[in-house]
């Protein structure tokens, strides 16, 4: 029978208060090994009857049934109801399935029992290992104590060695550090003279510093009151343009250039009649590089560049 081919079968088993389910794998001379998992409920039906529920794969094939006093009931084979006048064709395999969940809880109590020997048998061994290390642990400890025994008491003649040579050594700091003091008194003597010499120096600076920001002051009063005249100078051209009918009016003046050799208004050049009168009437904007220009031109105002002679 191939029931005899079932071997190494309990690899994970759940127990529990109505069933067990079991995994497992059957043996194939032909195909090898093959997993399969037993699942063994047993219930009460509503009248108090035993019933136990089966449910495993046999020879490749998935079996389901149910026992209610060893007697069998609802078979499936593969997912398909076996009438119940054909179920003593199965007896066979049924009472193989049933003989093999037999031997399987058998192992199982077997392999639980063993796996609770190995358990405490474990703890013995940790709690041996414990015991070792503690012991490791105070022998290690025992000779860590007389190593710094040892070591406090070569630490004692070093450090009163020690000690000498730091008492010799502070008293020539000591001398050393006098003789510093007495030439950084020395220098603070020198600093204090450059400080003072500084303070009076800095007074000088103050008051040239005075008299420079005076006359910056007039200069800038100059370049405002120089400002207001080349502005009241600009109007009077601008007026003299217009009744020259040079320009229509004053927005109508959109740039104007005047030197030495010539004269442009809104970048046309003018006739040397204009030019000649312009440039006597207005010597100031002449004798330089003078030019105007508004505000549509992209940037407002007077800009003249001096020649020096």
């Amino acid at each position: 029978m191939k029931a005899k081919l079932l071997k190494h079968y309990i690899l994970v088993l759940t127990v529990m208060s109505t069933g067990m389910t079991i995994y497992a794998q059957e043996k194939n001379p032909e195909t090898g090994p093959v997993q399969y998992h037993t699942s063994n409920i047993t219930t009460r039906d509503a009248s108090g009857r035993s019933k136990e529920s089966i449910e495993t794969y046999k020879d490749g094939k998935k079996y389901r049934f149910d026992l209610i006093n060893d007697k069998v009931t609802d078979l499936t084979v593969d997912g398909v109801a076996i009438p119940a006048g054909k179920y003593s064709q199965y007896d066979g395999v049924i009472n193989g399935i049933r003989q093999q969940i037999k031997e399987d809880k058998i192992q199982a109590h077997r392999d639980q029992e063993q796996a609770q020997i190995d358990q405490v048998r474990a703890k013995n061994d940790q709690k041996q290992a414990l015991q070792d290390q503690a012991r490791a642990k105070l022998d290690q400890d025992q000779a860590r104590k007389e190593q710094a025994r040892a070591k406090h008491q070569q630490d004692r003649v070093v450090r009163d060695e020690t000690e000498t040579k730091i008492q010799r050594e502070q008293a020539e700091k000591d001398m050393e550090q006098s003789k510093m003091d007495q030439e950084q008194a020395e220098k603070d003597q020198a600093t204090a003279k450059l400080n003072q010499e500084q303070a009076e120096k800095g007074e000088v600076n103050a008051k040239l510093g005075q008299e420079q920001a005076e006359k910056d002051r007039a200069h800038s009063k100059i370049d405002r009151q120089q400002a207001e005249e080349d502005e009241r100078l600009m109007k009077n051209m601008i007026s003299d343009l217009i009744s020259g009918g040079i320009i229509k009016d004053e927005k109508s003046l959109i740039s104007l250039t005047l030197n030495e050799t010539g004269m442009t208004v809104n970048d046309t050049k003018q006739p040397d009649a204009v030019f000649t009168r312009f440039k006597e009437k207005y010597r100031r904007f002449s004798t330089g590089n003078f030019s105007y220009s508004s505000k549509e031109k992209g940037y407002h105002g007077i800009h003249m560049m001096r020649q020096t002679k």
